[in-house]
């Protein structure tokens, strides 16, 4: 099967950018108050779950914060460069290659699932496959975070990031309306939605959902 094109420009883009996006962007004790206290609540909903996929999970970071909190984490992610960084900064937790079109988890393996400005890479056809994962592989009863850029449907076509490297992914800002109707349609309910506006050197809107599997 051909794997999509976004896949692969997500991939290429997060591996050359790797290094400069591990330095640059900020560790999770840095983040906003709002940030802070869903990435909290959610680790106080999933962690007695059982285990939880960091779904994008970049370099570790967020993945690591939610070990802290003691929930227990596991890191996934399409760039084989940032899994060696993952790896390398926190050889105690478990990180592997893979992609959310097409998890390598089982049915109902999963107390929990974080997707942590990942999804918005993700052109809006697919996101009902990527959902659809999610609801699969998490447990009844299992839950579900969210949070990304979010908009009025603008699509962004950066050519270079983190250091003025050269990307092709692209970036898709559905309103959060659209959102929390494919999570719905895939079988999820949304329990609570945050949406923060541009502030500081926030230059989008952000958009976090809550969300579980029925039993």
């Amino acid at each position: 099967m051909t794997e999509p094109s976004h896949l692969v420009a997500i991939r290429e883009s997060y591996d050359t950018v790797a290094a400069d996006y591990t330095r640059l962007v900020k560790e999770p004790a840095e983040l906003d108050p709002v940030s802070r206290a869903m990435l909290a609540a959610f680790a106080e909903l999933a962690a007695p779950l059982g285990p939880v996929a960091d779904l994008g999970c970049g370099p570790g970071k967020v993945t690591a914060h939610l070990a802290a909190l003691g929930v227990p984490v596991f890191g996934v992610d399409v760039s084989p460069r940032m899994i060696e960084l993952a790896r390398t900064a926190y050889p105690e937790l478990r990180f592997t290659v893979g992609s959310m079109t097409a998890l390598d988890i089982a049915d109902g393996e999963l107390g929990g699932i974080l997707a942590y400005y990942t999804t918005h890479h993700t052109p809006p056809q697919w996101l009902p496959t990527v959902f659809a994962e999610f609801h699969r592989t998490l447990a009844p009863g299992g839950r579900l975070m969210l949070a990304g850029h979010v908009g009025n449907g603008d699509h962004l076509r950066p050519t270079r990031a983190y250091g003025d490297h050269p990307v092709s992914y692209e970036s898709h800002l559905l309103p959060p309306d659209r959102i929390a109707e494919l999570l719905h349609r895939a079988g999820l309910v949304v329990t609570t939605r945050v949406v923060q506006e541009p502030d500081g050197g926030v230059k989008r809107q952000g958009g976090t959902f809550l969300a579980y599997k029925p039993e």
